[in-house]
């Protein structure tokens, strides 16, 4: 049996954060006798990942997920605890584990600001010392999935936000790392650009096995691509396991939401409706009600037999609303 490519035990990271009052006063005093408070970004915290795995790592903002990356990523020490990468210790920062990683920031960027992206590309492969060959095969793949060809020559100031984050996918991936750290990929994107990326993504870990780690509060981004979620919150691991499995534990109730022959009396079918299930919301003949997953199908032929029906769909909660749930609550 394959050991995970990434095994994370008690890892935590705490900073020490100064702090001082408004005023000349406490500027001068803070000079001379600073002080200090411990901020715990991340609690020990303990996982694995297995080869090929698309995970994602989520949590409300100051949950401690891009600080758990970076410390995956080399970029930080830890305060206590280990971490074995690929087999490597991330922090010591190994450059055969450096070309075995990538990681890609929707907030930071890598390329070069004022060539054309095909000229940082070309840097980065020197970096990483991608054989020509290599190199030519790998960035014509990239281009093709992320339909990119007519990006190469423009000057990288003058790229939309999409476009960039296009150039800064394709410059994590033309070495061909085995691990890819994305914290906010589709920050700031359209919708349409978010879903190209996240086929993008998809397809990409299908065809090389690249493991993934991705956060995102695009919870769009994380249903799609990642069967598993690892789910923290004030840098403590709340959960571990498969998404589907979250969403049927915290909200188990189904939606059904039908909508009813506009011309029909409102008032009688809507009034048996609610002695029948939780009607959470009416608008223009269309009903959404709450209904424990058990009663589902039930509920279901009920509604059909008894209403004038024009359509019906039963649809599990919203993820972004099970996933509020949890940080409202702060426990699972």
């Amino acid at each position: 049996m394959m050991e995970p490519v990434i095994q994370v035990e008690a890892l935590a990271k705490t900073y020490r954060v100064p702090q001082r009052e408004a005023g000349l006063k406490a500027s001068l005093r803070s000079l001379f006798a600073p002080v200090y408070q411990a901020v715990e970004a991340v609690h020990p915290i303990d996982f694995t990942i297995d080869s090929g795995e698309m995970v994602g790592f989520i949590g409300p903002n100051g949950a401690g997920k891009t600080t758990t990356l970076k410390m995956l990523s080399g970029l930080l020490y830890p305060t206590s605890g280990t971490a074995r990468v690929a087999g490597y210790i991330p922090w010591e920062r190994d450059p055969a584990y450096l070309a075995r990683i990538s990681m890609v920031m929707g907030n930071r960027s890598q390329m070069i600001w004022d060539i054309p992206p095909m000229d940082s590309f070309r840097v980065l492969s020197e970096i990483y010392r991608v054989p020509p060959a290599d190199f030519r095969r790998n960035i014509d793949e990239l281009i093709g999935l992320l339909d990119m060809g007519d990006l190469l020559k423009k000057p990288v100031r003058n790229l939309s936000l999409g476009e960039r984050m296009k150039c800064e996918l394709a410059a994590g991936l033309l070495y061909h790392p085995t691990l890819l750290f994305l914290d906010e990929p589709t920050l700031g994107l359209d919708v349409s650009m978010q879903r190209r990326f996240r086929q993008f993504l998809k397809s990409y870990n299908q065809r090389h096995e690249v493991t993934v780690i991705l956060t995102s509060h695009y919870m769009a981004d994380v249903s799609e691509l990642c069967p598993r979620v690892i789910l923290i919150h004030h840098g403590r691991k709340l959960y571990d396991g498969a998404l589907h499995t979250l969403s049927e534990t915290l909200a188990p109730y189904k939606l059904i939401k039908v909508a009813v022959n506009a011309q029909s009396e409102e008032g009688g079918w809507l009034a048996s409706l609610r002695q029948h299930a939780e009607v959470i919301e009416t608008e223009n003949g269309k009903v959404t009600l709450r209904v424990p997953r058990a009663d589902t199908p039930a509920m279901a032929a009920y509604v059909l037999e008894n209403l004038p029906v024009m359509d019906l769909s039963v649809e599990n909660p919203p993820l972004e609303a099970v996933v509020d749930m949890i940080y409202q609550e702060g426990a699972v």
